[in-house]
């Protein structure tokens, strides 16, 4: 059996080298498919990786009590624009004063600018670095964490120290080539001692996350004096079985600071910190079915393709599939035979399109900062769709072939 087998597969590839062009033009068409499919699914590996690797350091018992959930909400079909107040900083204290729900650390912060010019000594940035005023806390509950130095402590909050973390970027321009720790910035004429670097976070839609600097809450607050500043309050909780309660007690608190009457909606909003994944994730299952749809459309053409080359391959080589049968060759040897001949030539496309796929996934993926990860699922899914199409192109031939009558095979000319 082995032996046939072996013998089989020696014919395939000789009938392969026979009719080469036809048999490299059915493969193209077959990679083409798998290209599209295994390109598109790359990317959307490395996208999902990339967002699932911004945002999984937050952790999922994290959520943010702010000014807005969604711009826009739907009531009786219709989309109508919401206008919530700001979060002022006495209802962000009175918050945090009030909210008492166990196993929680509440942070306060605010984005004081995004626009502020940093100086060390006689170097400046471009005004481009994000300023934010934070407590103790906001590290912790954001998920952020230090490459050098440390975190802000009670001692530096409580007494409004002119210390400061700065992002990962400032270690590549600003305070390149020196130690940044225990080195003092220049913030709106305000000096501020470098006590921490933070863990490069990289840019996530536009949100250059390493070109900021935190500062004290109230230091900030003196420095920036902005009208009407709009405050976030972070949350974690330790106990993640508890997060839907501790949300439900936030919103509770939070109306009561606002003093809403029973029935009225709230006026701000509360978002976890896996609610955005989640929604981003959900988008790029679409990018997934819209390669899937390409690459049946495609492969669907290479399939006709791959039958007609085996149609006509039976076609020529009637004459050889009398003299087989005439020399006692069963029917199913000569199934078979054609039968291996196309999925051959199905795996060989499979191959092709999924090296062809990696490749140009891996430089849409390395061009767009996409965090690539090797997409095991495209590969099966590749190798199933061409073996499929293999299976599927080359059922009919096989059974034509098998089920010609030797002794007109013989008199085919």
């Amino acid at each position: 059996m082995l032996n046939l087998f072996k013998e089989n597969v020696r014919i395939a590839f000789g009938s392969i080298r026979t009719q080469i062009l036809r048999t490299s033009l059915t493969v193209l068409i077959i990679a083409i498919g798998i290209t599209a499919l295994v390109g598109i699914l790359t990317v959307v590996s490395a996208l999902e990786n990339t967002i699932s690797s911004d945002f999984a350091s937050m952790g999922a018992n994290t959520f943010n009590v702010k000014q807005y959930e969604n711009t826009a909400q739907r009531r009786g079909g219709d989309e109508r624009e919401i206008i919530n107040p700001i979060i002022s900083y006495p209802e962000a204290v009175d918050f945090k004063n009030k909210y008492d729900y166990p196993f929680t650390e509440t942070s306060l912060s605010f984005t004081a600018t995004s626009t502020a010019e940093v100086k060390y000594e006689a170097t400046k940035t471009d005004p481009e670095i994000a300023v934010v005023g934070v407590d103790e806390y906001f590290m912790t509950n954001s998920g952020l964490e230090t490459s050098l130095g440390r975190n802000f402590t009670g001692f530096d909050i409580d007494n409004n120290n002119y210390v400061c973390v700065v992002g990962s970027d400032f270690g590549k321009g600003l305070l390149k080539d020196i130690n940044p720790i225990g080195k003092t910035i220049s913030i709106r004429g305000a000096r501020f001692k470098v006590i921490g670097i933070l863990k490069e976070k990289g840019s996530t839609f536009g949100n250059k996350q390493d070109l900021r600097v935190l500062i004290p809450i109230q230091v900030a607050r003196s420095l920036f004096t902005a009208p009407n500043i709009n405050y976030t309050m972070s949350i974690m909780v330790s106990n993640k079985e508890l997060l839907d309660q501790a949300i439900d007690h936030a919103i509770i608190t939070m109306r009561n600071v606002r003093k809403l009457s029973p029935v009225r909606d709230n006026n701000f909003g509360v978002v976890r910190s896996d609610d955005l994944i989640n929604r981003i994730l959900g988008i790029t299952k679409y990018l997934g079915l819209a390669s899937w749809l390409i690459g049946i459309i495609t492969v669907l053409g290479s399939s006709i393709a791959l039958m007609n080359i085996m149609i006509v391959s039976v076609t020529e080589r009637t004459r050889e599939i009398g003299v087989r049968k005439a020399l006692g060759a069963k029917r199913s040897t000569v199934a078979i035979q054609f039968f291996i001949e196309t999925l051959l030539i199905g795996q060989l496309g499979g191959i092709v399109g999924i090296i062809l796929g990696i490749l140009i996934g891996f430089g849409i993926a390395t061009a767009l900062s996409f965090a690539f990860v090797i997409p095991w699922g495209a590969i099966m899914a590749a190798f199933f769709t061409s073996f499929m199409v293999a299976i599927v192109s080359g059922l009919y031939p096989a059974i034509r072939a098998a089920y010609l009558d030797p002794i007109e095979a013989l008199r085919y000319e």
